[in-house]
């Protein structure tokens, strides 16, 4: 029996062809497919969104505007201009000091003691009162004095008597010796006895004068003129001359000194100064240095050098005519050692260090900065003298130089101010420790 084929393809045919390999489902491809879409299209809306963003931003930046007006962010790619403040170099005399921290010393200090020991009956000085040399302070109870005084005199009056008596003795003996009637034996022992009077009238004189000197000392004198300070000792107190406290100090004020220190290196600068005869100028400042108290000159500088600080003291002179300096306060000494003739300045902000030194960013004609190596001097007020480098008129950046490099553009901000320091400053202040040249700071 003859069977015919079935119509309907078998399961791997297609329209009845041979059979052949399965192929993968359609549906689980199409949705791989999908999902790339889906990703891509991610991608690209978060680069807009970043773009969007970075326009934005770059609109409302000073270097958008400034390419908007052909400024020096117009051209695509230009560098920015660093934005910088800046000031001009100068000339000025800068005068260079020393300074150093001193004491004011009296020129004479005398603690008044008494000579001679009885009781204090008067004091006869106010505390804190100006006396002049040989004023009469205080008086001891001179009686027990008198009393010797009276006793010397009286030793003397009989020794005197018995002198005279042994040289009619003796005129006589030599009288009858020239007869041949007394042994030499007798005239010898005459005239010693004269002069063993003579010795004692010589010494009951002596006895006279110390007991008129201890007179003299009971009443106690000024020995300098100055200012008395406080009574150490009470009237009615019996004082002795082996006593350490005295009573009362008198210190010189009119003039008076002023002791300071400065560095061991300045030595042979003062000393040529001095032995050329030259009068250096000494001022005399209050603790903040703020306050000048007194004018006066150098007078010496100690004879060696102090190992364990370095330093060689200095004595300078004031007149102190309005009493501004009293003993042992402490002030700020400023010694004009030189002056620098038409020195230039430069803000001390200027100033920057590297590797290579110091060095300074001058402004160009044409808004860049070039980089200048400058040898720095003393400073004075906020300025600093340099040496080589900078010319008067320059413009030197005192703000904004974190970022700079030699040839970087720069806008300024702001007209550039002249800085031409003022001549009220106090001076120059030395590289050295403890010392200042034009201005100073210990």
């Amino acid at each position: 029996m003859n069977t015919t084929p079935s119509s309907e393809p078998t399961p791997g045919t297609a329209g009845g062809g041979p059979s052949g390999p399965p192929g993968p489902p359609p549906k689980p491809r199409r949705r791989r497919q999908w999902r790339w879409l889906v990703l891509l299209g991610l991608l690209v809306i978060v680069a807009a969104a970043v773009l969007t963003s970075k326009r934005r931003r770059d609109h409302a930046s000073p270097d958008h505007a400034g390419a908007r007006q052909g400024g020096p962010g117009a051209a695509r790619g230009a560098p920015r201009a660093q934005q910088v403040v800046t000031a001009t170099a100068s000339t000025h005399d800068v005068p260079v000091h020393l300074i150093g921290l001193g004491t004011v010393t009296p020129t004479d200090s005398v603690t008044v003691r008494s000579r001679v020991d009885g009781q204090l009956l008067r004091v006869l000085f106010k505390e804190g009162q100006l006396v002049k040399a040989g004023d009469l302070l205080a008086v001891i109870d001179p009686r027990p004095y008198q009393v010797q005084l009276e006793q010397a005199r009286g030793q003397s009056a009989r020794d005197e008597a018995l002198l005279a008596n042994a040289r009619v003795d003796l005129r006589r003996y030599q009288t009858l010796f020239a007869q041949d009637s007394v042994a030499r034996q007798t005239l010898d022992t005459q005239a010693a006895l004269v002069r063993q009077y003579e010795a004692a009238v010589k010494s009951d004189q002596g006895a006279i004068d110390a007991a008129k000197l201890n007179l003299v000392y009971t009443r106690i004198l000024s020995p300098v003129t100055g200012r008395v300070g406080l009574r150490l000792v009470d009237p009615g107190n019996i004082v002795h001359a082996t006593d350490t406290t005295g009573i009362v100090v008198v210190n010189a004020l009119q003039p008076i000194t002023v002791v300071f220190s400065v560095p061991e290196d300045r030595v042979p600068d003062i000393l040529t100064r001095l032995e050329t005869g030259r009068t250096l100028k000494v001022e005399a400042y209050d603790r903040t240095r703020q306050k000048l108290l007194a004018n006066g000159t150098l007078l010496t500088l100690d004879n060696q050098i102090d190992p364990t600080t370095g330093t060689v003291k200095l004595k300078a002179s004031f007149p102190n005519l309005d009493y501004r300096l009293f003993p042992q306060q402490f002030v700020n000494a400023q010694l004009l050692l030189d002056t620098l003739r038409d020195a230039t300045l430069v803000p001390t902000a200027a100033i920057q260090y590297g590797v290579q030194g110091t060095f300074v960013y001058v402004v160009n004609a044409n808004k860049t900065v070039s980089v200048r190596p400058v040898t720095t001097g003393p400073t004075y007020e906020d300025s600093t003298v340099v040496s080589r480098g900078v010319e008067p008129g320059q413009q030197v950046v005192t703000e904004g130089t974190d970022k700079l490099t030699d040839g970087a553009s720069v806008t300024l901000m702001g007209p550039p101010a002249s800085h031409a320091p003022g001549v009220g400053g106090s001076g120059a202040v030395d590289g050295g420790s403890g010392e200042t040249r034009p201005d100073g700071g210990m």
